[in-house]
């Protein structure tokens, strides 16, 4: 008996645990982690590490820098490199150009898939680099600044790639020359409403170099009173030169029904400044959808008791005949004799 108790207290417990196994909720995978890193290289006389390269110089310089490579783990580590042209995408994030599929090494002109300053990019020899284990190596590049090159910011980035895992590390470039702060603010205009309302707009950097734009937005209501949206965005954008981005600032305090004017003021270090007007009215078109439904509704009851009302009236009957004699028919006029002076 003890023995049958024994194992009887087993398999509940067995049956217990595959129970609660089926019930809980799977965990997702975790993702493997690169095991390596890129960055620029700390120099003799750093003190702090770099999070971007920054380099300067006249059409017709070659710059260098060096990007180290640090290999995490316990084998070693085929990374291939290749410079790529930076951009804001259309809500203002940063990207970079892809390689051109099937490109492979960029040890050809064109080869990354960049046109730009990251065609200006050559890491010569050592395109593809082995990283042994534990160990950090350091990989120089140089950037070749094309005679004629227009002056200004150029921005571009140094792509490091292993195993479907791109490290992209930016470069600030600035092309030596007169430089030009300037911007436009277009299409202003408000979706939405209520809490959910948002103030949509547009920027163009005209310049030659990167801004960081900051907005300042002004309401005006036909009717009642509103509150303007809150100052600024968080963390602000970076405009590159050329580059139009699509942006959007909340505004919980936008009214539910009233006409609204709506001035957009953006500044950015340099002396950049636009402005720009939009007048929208806010109305509610569900509610205008509902009272339209109820008057067409109202509408069509009217038109049918109307018709009711006219489908139970009688039809006029005959005339009745007026009392006294019947009146005398119409007499034969006497007949018309002609005069001939004849004797009769």
């Amino acid at each position: 008996m003890p023995v049958h108790h024994t194992l009887r207290r087993a398999a509940v417990v067995l049956l217990l645990a595959a129970a609660t196994l089926y019930a809980a909720p799977a965990r997702p995978a975790v993702a493997d982690e690169p095991g390596w890193t890129a960055e620029p290289a700390a120099g003799a006389a750093a003190t702090t590490a770099r999070p971007y390269f920054y380099l300067a110089g006249a059409p017709g310089t070659v710059l260098e820098d060096r990007l180290a490579l640090a290999n995490t783990t316990d084998r070693e580590r085929t990374i291939t490199l290749r410079g790529a042209d930076a951009y804001n995408t259309a809500d203002g994030a940063l990207a970079v150009r892809p390689a051109t599929p099937g490109a492979g090494a960029a040890d050809t002109e064109g080869a990354t898939g960049a046109t730009g300053a990251g065609s200006w990019i050559s890491f010569g020899a050592a395109t593809t680099v082995k990283v042994p284990p534990r160990t950090r190596a350091v990989v120089p590049f140089t950037l070749t600044v094309p005679p004629g090159s227009p002056p200004g910011d150029h921005p571009a980035a140094v792509i490091a790639s292993e195993g479907g895992h791109d490290v992209g590390v930016r470069i600030h470039l600035r092309v030596g020359g007169p430089t030009l702060a300037a911007l436009t603010v277009e299409d202003v205009a408000v979706r939405g409403r209520g809490a959910a309302a948002v103030i949509a707009y547009t920027l163009v950097n005209r310049g030659n170099v990167a801004l960081t734009p900051e907005p300042r937005i002004h309401t005006e209501a036909l009717v009642g009173e509103v509150s303007d949206p809150p100052r600024g965005r968080t963390p602000p954008i970076e405009l590159l030169p050329g580059r139009r981005v699509e942006l959007t600032e909340p505004w919980p305090g936008a009214p539910a029904l009233d006409r609204v004017r709506v001035t957009l003021t953006v500044t950015a270090p340099g002396g950049a400044r636009a402005t720009a007007t939009g007048a929208h009215w806010l109305v509610p078109w569900g509610w205008v959808g509902l009272l339209g439904g109820g008057l067409l509704g109202l509408g069509a009851t009217t038109a049918a008791a109307l018709y009711l009302v006219r489908g139970r009236r009688p039809e006029p009957g005959p005339a009745p005949a007026p009392d006294g004699p019947p009146a005398a028919g119409p007499t034969t006029p006497a007949p018309h004799h002609e005069l001939t002076g004849a004797a009769r």
